[in-house]
């Protein structure tokens, strides 16, 4: 995917300067974006993304008009570097005085991230999201729990079309777990052999039923390359499958960067497409157990007490199915499967205990009016193993302000992100015309 800018000039015309940062531009987006043929301002824009000035003159002041009526997003990159030049900050303020909303990256950085951004919003258009799911959260497992999610909802997968353009298609769960049932076990062994899958504890069959929901939801992909993400109800339907698909989910993101969702939660799923895409960024979505919850997240998790640390009203647990979370292979410092912890998933189900590194994360998701994208600057302070609980392998998180976090949560599923990611993700934020939410 790359993005698709329009140069403009001024009345000068094209001048060396002008050509010199097209040049300049076309080497160091080359990766990112296509540089269309150099139009005046004024002209028509035609199947652009954004529109980039390479060069901004004075003329801006006196053609702050033409200006106004561009209406695609505009991109200041006039030094050397892919970035505004600082001898621009002057025009940049006074367009922004007139109204006019720009982008003037400061390294290149932030320019690529308009970039993958502006090419992500376009592909989205054309994108579908599979889900498969019966009857979701009208009995099942855990049926008091699941029936309270929005994003089974028809309305959230209509409003998820009407913002973005992606359309959720639904199949059903019974019908996929019971083909992947009848898949040859040597059609799995076959598979396994061709993969490096670190396991501890598991049985042969466990691991051949993981890889039989893989090689099914594989063939289903394999039909239509507009799917851009899958997930199952695979915790409140967990009675249509022997297994879970997190095996599946990380070889999918290893095989063709697809992205998963834990629970078919679309509302997730967006927002993991929309990060992973526009930043290429390591990521994963998981349950968080702020400490500020007291007894209700320790009673879901089984666990007695909260590791004992300074200004616990500032941390959290991040854990989901008895582990960090389901996370791709290549993120990870540490990754293997295991047997399923949760009793509410078949006795043959795996689960992966994943770790990021320790260090800055980011936690990140869309809220429910997909209006709103949270970011918050975190740091993954270590790993806290609770024997016997829903808690075997949770990460320690601790954040600036606790009680602003719980303020800013709407989800119990929340996404994290290596690195700090705030500046870039309020980039992704004004591309897809967000609300940054943030402490």
């Amino acid at each position: 995917m790359k993005a698709k800018l329009l140069p403009l000039y001024f009345n000068v015309g094209i001048n060396e300067e002008f050509t010199a940062h097209i040049n300049i531009l076309k080497k160091l987006l080359k990766n990112v974006a296509e540089i269309m043929e150099p139009a005046p301002l004024g002209s028509e824009i035609k199947d652009a993304d954004a529109v980039i000035f390479p060069q901004l003159l004075g003329d801006a002041f006196k053609q702050v008009d033409l200006i106004k009526k561009i209406n695609v997003p505009i991109i200041v990159a006039t030094s050397d570097f892919g970035t505004v030049n600082m001898w621009d900050w002057e025009i940049v303020s006074f367009l922004k005085s007139q109204g006019i909303d720009v982008f003037s990256p400061y390294s290149l950085e932030l320019t690529e991230t308009i970039c993958k951004s502006l090419a992500v919003k376009r592909e989205l258009k054309k994108t579908k999201f599979l889900v498969y799911q019966d009857n979701p959260g009208a009995g099942g497992m855990q049926g008091e729990i699941f029936r309270r999610f929005y994003w089974w909802e028809d309305s959230f997968s209509e409003l998820l079309y009407k913002k973005f353009g992606v359309k959720v298609i639904k199949k059903s769960f019974k019908e996929m777990g019971a083909r992947a049932k009848e898949i040859p076990d040597a059609r799995a062994k076959e598979l396994l052999k061709t993969r490096q899958i670190n396991t501890e504890g598991t049985t042969e069959k466990s691991i051949l039923s993981a890889l039989k929901v893989y090689l099914e939801v594989k063939d289903e992909l394999d039909k239509d390359s507009e799917i851009g993400g899958v997930g199952i109800n695979c915790l409140n339907e967990s009675f249509y499958s022997d297994s879970t698909p997190c095996l599946a989910w990380s070889m999918l993101y290893e095989d063709r960067k697809m992205i998963w969702a834990c629970e078919a939660d679309i509302s997730s799923m967006m927002s993991l497409y929309l990060i992973n895409k526009s930043l290429d960024a390591q990521i994963m979505m998981s349950n968080i157990y702020p400490f500020l919850m007291g007894l209700s997240a320790l009673q879901h998790e089984k666990i007695d007490k909260y590791p004992d640390v300074e200004k616990p009203e500032d941390c959290a647990l991040v854990v989901h199915c008895g582990y960090f979370g389901v996370v791709p292979q290549p993120f990870c410092k540490s990754w293997i499967v295991r047997p399923k912890v949760l009793e509410i998933v078949n006795d043959n189900a795996i689960a992966i205990d994943a770790r990021f590194p320790e260090g800055p994360i980011t936690i990140s998701k869309l809220d429910c009016t997909l209006s709103n994208l949270m970011a918050i600057e975190a740091n993954l302070e270590k790993y806290v193993q609770y024997p016997g609980s829903d808690c075997r392998n949770g990460a320690l998180v601790r954040v600036p302000d606790g009680y602003k976090m719980m303020e800013l949560f709407d989800s119990h599923h929340n996404c994290f992100i290596v690195g700090k990611q705030r500046e870039r993700l309020k980039i992704v934020a004004k591309v897809f015309g967000l609300n940054l939410k943030t402490i």
